[in-house]
């Protein structure tokens, strides 16, 4: 394997205060991984926040500084948090085995080791890693292409925070799962990414649009779903559906399909309440913000025209969570 191939291998850190037992984990995952090594647990620190290795394969029974302090140690450094440790022990017993997940351990092998098994565990937790970073890598991908549109148009940034808080509020009181939630709130700041294709003489202009204006402004939604792409599942394909439908009303009188009622995506209905809500109580360039009295009346008023009727009510009803989400971002 040539020094460069070499370096793109996962990098683990081995502890262990037997020479004889690292000697056998080497064997074992010297052809697949740079491997590190450790014989006291003050040592395996230090060699953790130097080298950041990907994974810690890491014995619990040794002097001065056992597994579990080391561990506990990593998790506390923010540099070292996120590295998982797995506990390689003789120490088969379930309170054992419940201290180590207890200090943020995410696994155990029994010793005497099986080399199929380690090398399992090993490629399972690099995985699940790469998992997460790859997620987290889509999710500031996401974020930023939010970020793109805002720098287009006149919004500020905190309204796409607030409209995106809002919209993950009202979707838990409408009873979908956290997780959903969650991933609404990451494709919400995207709505408006179609922007980004808008000429700036129509997109900026301070005067009410004419026809043609008017008719160039309405392509946004679509320009948008051409940027984020169709997705069969998560993140981007809420992001999808928002950035082209959050503009169609509940009475089929929006753009640019005029889709009626629950043919209109449901993560574009909550967006749209969320974001004319934020939209009449902030203060613009153009206008001073609605109050909040008037701002309800206006989304009753518009329920079964703009907005699902459904879910009117349960958004209003949320109002102490909304307002605190007004006063943590203000503009």
């Amino acid at each position: 394997m040539s020094a460069v191939q070499e370096d793109h291998r996962p990098r683990l850190l081995l502890v262990d205060d037997e020479p004889t037992n690292l000697q056998v984990l080497r064997h074992i995952l010297q052809e697949h991984y740079r491997l590190l090594f450790a014989t006291d647990g003050a040592r395996a620190l230090q060699v953790a926040q130097q080298q950041r290795p990907d994974l810690v394969l890491l014995d619990v029974m040794m002097p001065q500084m056992d597994g579990y302090a080391v561990c506990q140690a990593l998790k506390a450094d923010r540099t070292t948090a996120g590295i998982p440790v797995i506990f390689v022990t003789a120490l088969t017993e379930v309170q054992d085995e419940a201290r180590g997940f207890d200090v943020g351990g995410v696994d155990y092998i029994t010793k005497p080791v099986s080399a199929p098994v380690v090398r399992a565990r090993v490629r399972t937790h690099l995985s699940l890693v790469r998992t997460e970073e790859l997620r987290e890598t889509r999710l500031q991908i996401v974020q930023r292409l939010g970020r793109a549109a805002e720098y287009k148009d006149n919004e500020t940034g905190m309204h796409v925070i607030r409209m995106s808080h809002f919209a993950q509020v009202l979707a838990l009181a409408l009873g979908y799962s956290p997780a959903w939630a969650e991933d609404l709130l990451n494709a919400a700041p995207m709505h408006d990414v179609g922007k980004i294709g808008i000429p700036d003489a129509v997109l900026r202009k301070p005067g009410p649009l004419d026809a043609d204006e008017w008719a160039t402004m309405q392509r946004h939604p679509e320009i948008g779903a051409e940027i984020i792409g169709e997705h069969p599942a998560g993140v981007l394909r809420l992001a999808h559906a928002i950035a082209l439908t959050h503009h169609e009303k509940w009475d089929g009188s929006g753009y640019p399909r005029g889709l009626v009622g629950e043919a209109i995506p449901v993560e574009s209905r909550i967006v749209a309440l969320a974001d004319v809500f934020d939209a009449l109580t902030a203060r613009r360039p153009y206008k001073e913000p609605w109050s909040i009295e008037d701002t309800v009346d206006h989304l009753r008023a518009q329920a079964g025209k703009h907005f699902d009727p459904s879910m009117v009510e349960v958004f209003i009803a949320q109002l102490p969570q909304l307002l605190d989400i007004k006063a943590r971002w203000v503009d």
